[in-house]
């Protein structure tokens, strides 16, 4: 959902309340206890295996000597959100209701959204005032209105919590599946979000595109692509940078032209050099001291800095949010390309809440300087699209990484005691890239290509055990150093059309030749019994759930189990293969007051498939149930959870043969001394057998 000016505004003004406040200081117990926690996200065992064995990993290989090596048990789906919302609680989607990347309204025919956060609309305004081209809402001049605001979805109560409450310092950065970042309730954590802070459009990434070539431009989900147009008076390609909508700008009065009226836009103008590879980019800020004109000269295939782009609420404000964008000359002839990055909120005056507290973010980017805010920073959307080829997203996510390192420097500087967290996204979104550890024929690659890149998956690794080196550094042998995984990875060589199968075997009803959204009218509906929607979800179409649910209460259990044995029976028809290894039934392996809302079954999918792509916003069905994947996207984690485990390291001795990912909760809790609580599922991985009771 697109954040809307007034509600930025809004943020900003409220952090401004806290300008020259100490912002993160602890209060309270001061334990001289130090624990770090390295998240590295999609890390694979098998990989981390051979690497350390090799002797590319020296101190993942001092890690395991001094306490073990092992995989982690990931979460059941092994899904980011799901995974890492399994560590933050120390229990399962039961309790803290995240199963999947997109969720559904079963009161409104399935309506997908974004699982880890929802918007709340607010109150409307009794009177909307028009003047002088702009919207004044009588909700603005109320303080006890309550305006739009985005809300946490994630449920049960955080370990941080624990913490906190016995003046524990707890410092976490970029952590996932926390935004916006749930509250302090004593002053002594301080988090910066990550996966799920959205960018400045409100979506999870929307990158801008401008082009000469004479093709049709495209708004999509993936990001927004535009025709440049020549000004033969003054020479320059122009175009319009689109930025937030604005409830305050007058819909009739609008200028855009990308379909949302009340969007603000700030114009482009592009010049290119008459004979070198070199073009110059010039656009106007708004600002309360007066317009700022923005000159940026780039070479061919050069980047930019990131630079501010300040979008005109109205004359009386002036700027609406602090946003940031890097731009990326990637041609300058024979067609003129320029990309921008999507909007990122500027840390030092974010125009959301992506930490707590607010000012903590500010803190960090008056240190280090502007870096990606954004949850998912590496670009792969423009990857896929073909926006970028591999060299360039290897480049932009290259970027991403080196900010990455920065950040991890600050964090070691500031941190005295405590519980330190420090997240890395590069060994996921490079992966999902560049993994491809087979000889079977790639997607998008050539053989040839296909090592080469999954050459860079290596690198990464030995990247990872740098930031590892640098910690252990800093923090010398007295801290507890904790290296885990959320899960692994594997190769995506086949999609699974879900909804093509169900309809085949009579669970769906459909216009069978249409190639449009799914399901589209009562009747249809009301003749399904089941669909597919997520990455590894399948409802039933149950009565008194689903809006025109049809399937009884006494018919749920056999059709659960007739859906799962045909499930399991089916075979790939080009290789013989069988796609799906488990189905899960949720009601056997979640508890907890959340598992209502649980998908009915929990397709796991065998090593080399995936649901496809159709399937996960269920907007329209594949034409066969099983084909190539045709995409960059060429490696996933999406599958049965026994397939891709995360890893677990430490520098002190895991006892546990078996570890999982609500294990590491507890474990945490227990090195400050902290009882594990009851809602938590897991047990502390120091610790044997009946010890484990002492610690509760």
């Amino acid at each position: 959902m697109r954040r809307t000016a007034g509600q930025i505004v809004l943020v900003s003004m409220s952090a401004l309340m806290f300008v020259g406040t100490p912002g993160c200081k602890d209060k309270g117990a001061d334990p001289a206890k130090r624990v770090l926690v390295l998240g590295f996200d999609g890390m694979e065992p098998k990989l981390v295996r051979r690497l350390i064995d090799a002797g590319r990993m020296p101190h993942f290989a001092k890690l395991e000597k001094q306490g073990g090596f092992r995989p982690l048990e990931t979460s059941i789906p092994p899904q980011s959100p799901v995974a890492w919302s399994n560590f933050i609680t120390g229990t399962g989607p039961g309790v803290h209701g995240i199963f999947d990347f997109i969720h559904r309204d079963p009161t409104k025919q399935a309506l997908p959204y974004f699982s880890t956060s929802h918007d709340s609309p607010g109150e409307e305004p009794w009177l909307t005032i028009p003047i002088g081209g702009f919207r004044f809402s009588s909700a603005e001049f109320n303080p006890w209105s309550k305006g739009a605001a985005t809300e946490l979805a994630r449920r049960g109560t955080p370990f941080w919590d624990y913490l906190d409450e016995r003046g524990i310092s707890v410092r976490m950065y970029r952590l996932p599946a926390n935004y916006p970042p749930s509250e302090s309730k004593h002053g002594h954590m301080c988090c910066l979000s990550g996966m799920g802070v959205p960018d400045a459009l409100g979506s999870q990434g929307t990158y801008q595109h401008f082009t000469t070539r004479p093709r049709a431009e495209r708004h999509g989900g993936e990001g927004y692509q535009f025709r440049l147009r020549r000004n033969f008076k003054t020479k320059a390609y122009v175009a319009k940078l689109r930025g937030p909508s604005n409830e305050y700008l007058d819909q009739q009065d609008s200028s855009g032209s990308s379909g949302h009226a009340d969007e603000m836009t700030i114009d482009l103008n592009i010049y290119r050099d008459p004979d070198r590879p070199v073009a110059k980019i010039i656009y106007t800020n708004a600002g309360i001291a007066g317009d700022q004109t923005v000159e940026i000269v780039l070479n061919e295939g050069e980047w930019s800095d990131w630079k501010e782009v300040a979008f005109l609420k109205r004359p009386v404000v002036g700027p609406v949010l602090g946003t940031i964008a890097r731009f990326y000359l990637a041609q300058v002839r024979p067609e003129l390309e320029l990309y921008v990055t999507p909007l990122n909120f500027n840390p030092v005056e974010p125009g959301a809440t992506i930490s707590e507290p607010a000012e903590f973010v500010t803190e960090i980017g008056s240190e280090v300087g502007p870096f990606y805010t954004q949850g998912f920073a590496e670009d792969f959307k423009a990857r896929d699209t073909g926006i970028f080829d591999d060299a360039e997203y290897k480049t932009q996510a290259d970027m991403v990484l080196a900010e990455r390192f920065k950040l991890l420097d600050y964090a070691l500087k500031h941190f005295e005691d405590g519980l330190l967290f420090f997240y890395f996204s590069s060994s996921d979104l490079q992966a999902h890239i560049f993994w491809w550890d087979s000889d079977e024929p790639h997607p998008v690659r050539t053989p040839e290509e296909a090592r080469k890149y999954n050459a860079v998956i290596e690198d990464v690794y030995v990247k990872m055990d740098e930031a590892l080196g640098r910690c252990m550094e800093v923090l010398g042998d007295e801290a507890t150093i904790i290296v885990m995984s959320d899960h692994g990875f594997c190769n995506f060589r086949r999609q699974f059309g879900l909804n093509t199968w169900l309809r085949d075997e009579g669970y769906l009803v459909t216009r069978s030749d249409t190639m449009g959204h799914l399901i589209n009218t009562e009747n249809e509906w009301r003749r399904t019994k089941a669909y597919g929607l997520g990455l590894n979800g399948l409802y039933l179409n149950l009565a008194g759930r689903e809006k025109y649910g049809v399937v009884r209460a006494d018919e749920r259990d056999a059709l659960l189990d007739e859906i799962s044995r045909k499930l399991l029976a089916f075979r790939d028809p080009d290789n013989g293969r069988q796609p799906i290894k488990r189905v899960y039934r949720t009601d056997k392996c979640y508890t907890g007051p959340e598992a209502k809302n649980a998908p009915d079954l929990i397709v796991g999918y065998d090593r080399d498939y995936r649901a496809s792509w159709n399937t996960c916003l269920s907007e329209q069905l594949d034409k066969k149930i099983v084909r190539d994947n045709r995409k960059a996207w060429s490696a996933d984690h999406c599958i049965a959870h026994d397939v891709v485990p995360g890893i677990v390291l430490s520098n002190k001795k895991i006892l546990m043969d078996d570890p999982a990912l609500i294990d590491v909760a507890p474990t945490i809790l227990r090195e400050f001394g902290v009882p594990i609580p009851k809602a938590m599922t897991g047990r502390n991985m120091f610790e044997r057998g009946d010890a484990q009771l002492a610690g509760r």
